[in-house]
């Protein structure tokens, strides 16, 4: 009996379906950063310690499962830093993410932040300069309380010892003045460059324009540091032999080698793996 099929014994609506799954397959944000991944030679391990996120996230996303990251800002967060990680562009994987799950998260009212800035300069803190002053007015006070019912008993003499020295009993308010200069601190300086030893490798790693996650290892393979390095910090590492460096944003970081500044032209959001040794530096 014949209801109408195609020859196949498919109805053209039964083939439509299997046609979009198969175009949507095509396009998996967990596919494209696998490739990308894969392509860049790196390991999940790599990708892992380079951006800051859990193995099991980035299993995860590679899965297109992202439950695990804990929300869709979260989300749409670890595919952008696992994107720049793997030189991918991330703007089409988070359109495609928005697309999936109901669009773009709201962004956060900024009234309130104004709202408060406006606010917090009006809470003031102990005024320690009137009450200092203060303190210095009672003082003179009660020191020229003190001489002039000493000038009442004594002679003419001795009156004019103490008025003599009325000035001189106010000398010890202003010391506090004269040693304020001394507190302020010296600023820091590149000693640890400066003075690098001709025996040692030093390197000195330095977040000047932004954020990177950076692993740097001695020659033995020994951890000496693992984390994230924000803007304006700087981390120095020393070996007797060879420093071995994972910049997550090449591009965010300013190198020091020996003393002596690197000028290689990394590009933002690239993964750089280094290697620096005694003598002239050489990128490993």
């Amino acid at each position: 009996m014949s209801i109408g099929n195609s020859p196949d014994g498919n109805s053209p609506e039964d083939e439509r379906p299997f046609e979009d799954d198969r175009a949507a397959e095509q396009f998996s944000i967990g596919r494209a950063l696998r490739q990308a991944r894969i392509e860049a030679g790196l390991t999940v391990d790599e990708v892992s310690n380079a951006t800051r996120v859990r193995i099991a996230i980035v299993q995860a996303i590679e899965q297109d499962d992202f439950a695990p990251c804990g929300g869709d800002v979260y989300a749409r967060g670890h595919i952008r830093t696992l994107a720049r990680a793997v030189r991918l562009d991330p703007a089409p994987l988070l359109a495609r993410y928005d697309l999936e799950h109901g669009g773009r998260p709201a962004p956060t009212p900024a009234a309130p932040l104004f709202e408060a800035e406006r606010i917090r300069p009006e809470r003031r803190g102990p005024n320690w300069t009137a009450a200092m002053v203060a303190a210095i007015v009672a003082v003179i006070g009660f020191v020229g309380f003190t001489v002039v019912k000493g000038s009442d008993s004594g002679d003419d003499t001795k009156t004019q010892v103490a008025e003599g020295s009325t000035p001189t009993t106010s000398k010890p308010v202003t010391k506090p003045t004269e040693t304020r200069p001394a507190d302020p601190k010296p600023a820091p300086s590149d000693s640890a460059i400066a003075a690098a030893p001709q025996d040692k490798v030093t390197v000195q790693v330095s977040a000047a324009d932004g954020r990177s996650w950076i692993s740097a290892k001695d020659h033995n393979g020994r951890m000496l540091f693992d984390g994230l390095l924000k803007q304006g910090e700087s981390k120095t590492f020393q070996d007797s032999s060879k420093i071995n460096l994972i910049l997550g944003d090449a591009g965010a970081i300013q190198l020091y080698v020996n003393g002596k500044k690197i000028e290689d032209d990394f590009q933002p959001g690239a993964v750089e793996r280094l290697t620096y040794t005694k003598g002239d530096p050489q990128v490993g």
